[in-house]
């Protein structure tokens, strides 16, 4: 009976040992858990082809803070524990955060450059213009020289015309006063022979005659 009842303590210190050994075993595990969960979201952005090769400061204290976290104590576990797992959230935050502003630059570069293409096309298109309103420019000067010619020439016609009538008109004067001096002179023509007769009938006749 004595060995039965000395053998119980035993048994119980036995039994407490084994939990507290089977609790700290089913802790070890789920801090490993915790451990391999959070090397694996790290390492799962370290890995992406378009995050990986950022944030690589918050990714490098992520790691730290799980390498922290393996070494902590049961009493301090908790607190690192929400450190670590703040650190890789912020390392993939980070990462998101300068992807999108590496977009947003090129897309700045992007608009810049298209702002420039724009800029020159315009240029091209306001020296085009240019061109176009200088030709037409020397197109209407030529034009204007053109009929100014014309002009010139219709005016030494017309001056020509003018001085040719001019001289039909002095011609044609001349011509009246010789066509009257040759009536004047066939009137008096007239007249004398007029009176060369008159003076003939009116002559007495000769006496030899009888």
């Amino acid at each position: 009976m004595k060995k039965s009842t000395s053998g119980k303590p035993l048994s119980i210190i036995a039994m407490s040992l084994l939990a507290v050994f089977a609790s700290a075993a089913v802790q070890a595990r789920k801090d490993d858990m915790d451990i391999d969960r959070l090397n694996n979201t790290l390492n799962q952005l370290a890995s992406d082809p378009t995050l990986g090769t950022y944030a690589q400061a918050d990714q490098a204290l992520a790691r730290d803070a799980i390498n922290q976290l393996s070494q902590a104590s049961s009493r301090e576990r908790p607190h690192v524990l929400y450190i670590a797992e703040r650190r890789v959230d912020q390392a993939r935050a980070e990462a998101q955060l300068q992807v999108a502003q590496r977009q947003l630059n090129q897309l700045d570069q992007q608009n810049a450059q298209l702002q420039l293409d724009r800029s020159r096309i315009d240029a091209n298109a306001a020296q085009q213009q240019l061109d176009i309103q200088r030709m037409q420019y020397q197109l209407a000067q030529q034009e204007t020289a053109r009929l100014q010619a014309q002009g010139q020439e219709a005016a030494a016609q017309a001056a020509q015309a003018q001085s040719e009538a001019d001289q039909a008109r002095r011609l044609a004067a001349a011509q009246a006063k010789v066509a009257q001096a040759a009536k004047r002179q066939a009137a008096l023509a007239t007249k004398a022979a007029q009176a060369a007769r008159a003076l003939q009938e009116n002559q007495p006749p000769s006496s030899s005659g009888n």
